[in-house]
């Protein structure tokens, strides 16, 4: 672009006021910050500027002025959209990840939804004993209800498990030895790992047997003047298989009584129900490890409970009742949107059937097939109502899901997927525009066509993720 052409385009662009006052963008001014349209004018006139002198902008010579402000109102209202568009925001989940640790894991029960709702729209009795007036704990309910479903001494509830296991370390073994196996020192997620919050809790690892097999014995032998506690951690989030023989916790509980030494069970995702009756793999349950007889026993909220994030510690109640006062637990502590959260879901638990049919993890992991290829077909359908078949190709076929969030890494479950093919672009480019739509849509990629699991779909959902890829094959 010749020196004459650049003036002459810098002179059409339009200025900030000129922008300002077009009654689009003066509508907008109405609707949100007047800093958030500022700053979207200012970007779009300094693109236009710079594709103007890098000589990239050839034809704009030729545009007037007052289509120059057109062009920059409409950039301008593309750049504020986005800009006020919540970070955090709705995906559907087509992966058929249940637990899906990107996409923020379990759903929470309408149950639980409306407690939130309730707590967060008012003010609530959360350390307020209502009975005498006088200030209460924010752990009362939800201690009561851990405390009958379980069968355990007592309860603590903290922000997630790692913090859990931090708060029970710190508090029983803080400068003393913690005897586990070395088949069992997992990495939790995001790189955090039972050595280091060990490390961080002030408490000496001890490593005993091999990765595959560790017996009672190898755990006496460590036994010494400075052995403050026995820890056994539940592999939920990988299995060793073949060659294999682990200390049970029963077995540790044993060894625990011989030498007067506490015992922590660290479950990672802690079961309430047995659902090996829908053909899934046989988990301890939260019941069956303290029927064990550990000290403390520590499990996730958000996983195969299905509630919110938490932390919940289980056990005798003379080390709770430590837990409760070391300064830690305040550091911790969950709010009251989790506690509301927490109690709605294990109220769900007090009736087993209803528990089943009302939490959203459980009603995945339990859906029966025909539901699942019901949907499928639904999904398939609404997908060829809105689209050519030049466009794209849809297919029902079996799958598998996976439960995710470290839970149950050996169940594959069989599962419903539409299949889609599209003609025009690969299945990577639908994925990608797909996940940049509103709403986000997730789904897996196959052999160049994009997998959409019915298992994490909901029947409200069908439409919407249907009108969702039209948009994106489009």
């Amino acid at each position: 672009m010749s020196e004459n052409c650049m003036e002459k385009s810098l002179r059409q662009l339009p200025s900030v006021d000129e922008v300002l006052r077009d009654g689009r963008v003066a509508e907008m001014l109405e609707n949100h910050p007047r800093i958030v349209i500022l700053g979207a004018v200012r970007a779009v006139l300094a693109d236009e500027r710079k594709g103007i002198l890098s000589g990239a902008a050839k034809t704009r010579p030729e545009i007037k002025k007052e289509e120059y402000l057109e062009m920059v109102v409409e950039k301008t209202a593309a750049v504020v959209k986005l800009a006020v568009r919540p970070n955090l925001r709705r995906v559907i989940n087509a992966t058929g990840v249940i637990l899906h640790t990107n996409l923020g894991r379990a759903l929470l029960s309408e149950r639980a939804r409306e407690a939130v709702n309730i707590v967060a729209s008012n003010y609530s009795n959360l350390e307020l004993d209502l009975k005498t007036g006088r200030r209460g704990s924010r752990y009362a309910a939800l201690e009561n209800l851990l405390t009958s479903l379980t069968g355990a001494e007592d309860a603590l509830v903290v922000n997630n498990n790692a913090a859990a296991v931090l708060l029970a370390l710190s508090t029983a073994a803080r400068g003393r030895e913690v005897i586990v196996s070395r088949g069992q020192l997992v990495e939790i997620g995001g790189s955090f790992r039972i050595p280091e919050v060990m490390a961080q809790s002030g408490a000496k690892l001890v490593e005993v047997g091999a990765t595959n097999k560790t017996y009672p014995e190898d755990y006496r032998r460590a036994i010494c003047g400075e052995t403050a506690m026995l820890l056994h951690v539940h592999t939920s989030n990988y299995r060793i298989i073949g060659f294999t023989r682990e200390t049970t916790i029963g077995e540790l509980v044993e060894i625990g009584r011989e030498y007067n030494l506490p015992v922590m069970s660290d479950l990672g995702s802690g079961f309430l129900l047995d659902l090996s009756r829908f053909g899934l793999p046989q988990e301890p349950t939260v019941q069956e490890v303290l029927g064990a007889g550990p000290d403390i026993v520590t499990f996730s909220g958000d996983k195969l409970l299905g509630g919110p994030q938490a932390g919940i510690i289980l056990g005798k109640r003379y080390y709770i009742e430590k837990m409760k006062k070391n300064p830690l637990t305040r550091a911790v502590r969950v709010d009251k949107m989790t506690v509301a959260a927490l109690e709605a879901t294990l109220r769900e638990y007090q009736d087993e059937e209803k528990a089943i049919g009302e939490i959203p993890t459980l009603q995945m992991l339990t859906v029966n097939q025909g539901i699942l290829e019901k949907r499928a077909y639904t999904l398939k359908s609404f997908l060829q109502n809105v689209l050519d078949k030049t466009i794209a190709e849809f297919t029902v076929e079996k799958g598998i899901s996976a439960v995710g969030g470290g839970a149950m890494p050996t169940a594959e479950l069989l599962t419903a997927v539409v299949a889609v093919s599209p003609r025009n672009i690969s299945a990577g480019e639908l994925q990608a525009a797909l996940r940049r739509g509103d709403p986000a849509v997730m789904g897996r990629v196959q052999e160049d066509r994009l997998i959409l699991d019915l298992r994490t779909i909901s029947d409200t959902e069908l439409q919407l993720l249907a009108e969702a890829v039209a948009r994106a094959l489009e």
